[in-house]
């Protein structure tokens, strides 16, 4: 394993400019940037890096938080653990163009990403698979059990628990009911706030049974994490001399949308926007606030040195919070001394100060009320929207990269 070493801003070129500084320059806006980029998450950084590098534009990026990466941030904390501020995050992906891209900014520490859940006490692999199967039922049974599987979906499918509880065959829709009751009904309404049924197919697909033994969380060829951690990687992608990146500052304090035109400091500007962050609080909540779910991260340094032997454990049954990460069985940083763990809890986004929309609530009242917001955007030339947030959907780190290489292209052509 390796020891984690994080690297500084000079090392990569990359500088943090305050919105003073930008506004203190004497240029025309439209002479100094070609691009403005809200966010500096890895929607934002992706196609800012595509526009500096390959269009040779020049790209302002503003940022609301007082550091760059987005929710993949990540820091040492004072202990020396390297963290996850926002939750664990995991690069995984099949996509060669993809993994290409992001590995001229970072080299990687590869891994088979794992997760167990602990039911009453006993940690099972999760997604539910083959072996979790013979963990759960005496041998003669799961080996009966499995073989009506393998008949029922094929070796290596991934069915998701709702399709397999409309199963007739009796058999299969008691291991659909142990899946069900066991792993995913309290999980899901903790991490929803709904019931099952109330939820998008698209998010109860993403907890599958898989017909395997293959304890992985992802089937994805590639699973790592940056081997010195995301920020780094931020660093060195925003590290460009066409990218100027100013944080601390709330868009809404720049930017002014009127009769067709965007502005910034007053000044109108005829470039390209992406927009990156929430829409719905871009135009003042003027339709309503979008439903988001949040998470409160409690985190907490053990003196030991190990809590919990994984990655990640998700609690499934009664606690409170849903899941509890130890970082450096995620990080590689095994020669760590002590432990850092956090603990997540799931709330209701509610707007408040402090308060992170993490989760979009996929339901089709609220698609509507974000095509209201989308609509809006649609008088203003050149404006674009990338990203969870901006366009109320959720997206993994490869597909976000990917659809910010896609839009920077199209930009350029």
């Amino acid at each position: 394993m390796y020891s984690i070493m994080l690297l500084t801003n000079s090392y990569f070129g990359f500088v943090n400019r305050s919105k003073e500084y930008v506004k203190d320059k004497k240029e025309n806006i439209q002479s100094m940037f070609d691009a403005i980029i809200v966010g500096a998450g890895i929607a934002g950084a992706v196609c800012a890096r595509k526009l500096a590098e390959e269009g040779n534009q020049k790209v302002l990026v503003i940022e609301r938080r007082d550091h760059i990466g987005g929710n993949c941030y990540d820091k040492e904390d004072e202990h020396g653990i390297l963290i996850h501020v926002y939750g664990p995050h995991i690069f995984h992906t099949e996509d060669e163009r993809v993994r290409e891209y992001l590995s001229r900014f970072t080299r990687w520490y590869d891994f088979g990403h794992e997760v167990v859940a602990n039911v009453n006490g006993k940690l099972i692999p999760v997604p539910f698979n083959l072996n979790t199967l013979h963990m759960v039922y005496e041998e003669e049974k799961a080996a009966y059990l499995e073989k009506k599987l393998i008949e029922e979906y094929g070796e290596g499918s991934r069915v998701p628990i709702m399709k397999l509880r409309e199963n007739e065959d009796p058999d299969v829709r008691e291991i659909a009911e142990y899946v069900y009751q066991n792993i995913f009904l309290k999980y899901t309404m903790k991490q929803w706030g709904q019931k099952p049924e109330e939820i998008s197919p698209e998010v109860t697909g993403r907890v599958p049974v898989v017909i395997s033994y293959d304890n992985r969380y992802f089937k994805d060829k590639y699973q790592s994490v940056p081997l010195y951690g995301f920020t780094p990687m931020f660093e060195k992608m925003l590290g460009h001399e066409n990218i100027t990146v100013v944080t601390n500052t709330d868009c809404t304090e720049v930017l002014r949308f009127e009769d067709g035109k965007i502005f910034y400091q007053n000044e109108e500007f005829h470039g390209n926007l992406i927009y990156t962050g929430a829409i719905d609080e871009l135009f003042g909540l003027r339709f309503g606030r979008l439903p988001y779910r949040s998470l409160d991260f409690q985190f907490e340094h053990l003196d030991e040195d190990s809590f919990q032997g994984h990655s990640v454990v998700n609690y499934t049954v009664s606690e409170d919070f849903t899941r509890i990460t130890e970082f450096k069985f995620l990080t590689g940083q095994q020669d760590a001394k002590g432990t850092t763990i956090v603990r997540e809890y799931p709330f209701a986004y509610t707007g408040a100060e402090g308060e992170i929309p993490y989760y979009a609530i996929l339901e089709e009242k609220n698609q509507k009320l974000y095509e209201k917001y989308k609509a809006l955007t649609k008088e203003y030339q050149g404006f674009y929207l990338l990203g969870r947030l901006a366009e109320y959907k959720y997206y993994n780190i490869d597909a976000m990269t990917l659809k910010a290489m896609e839009l920077a292209e199209k930009l350029l052509k």
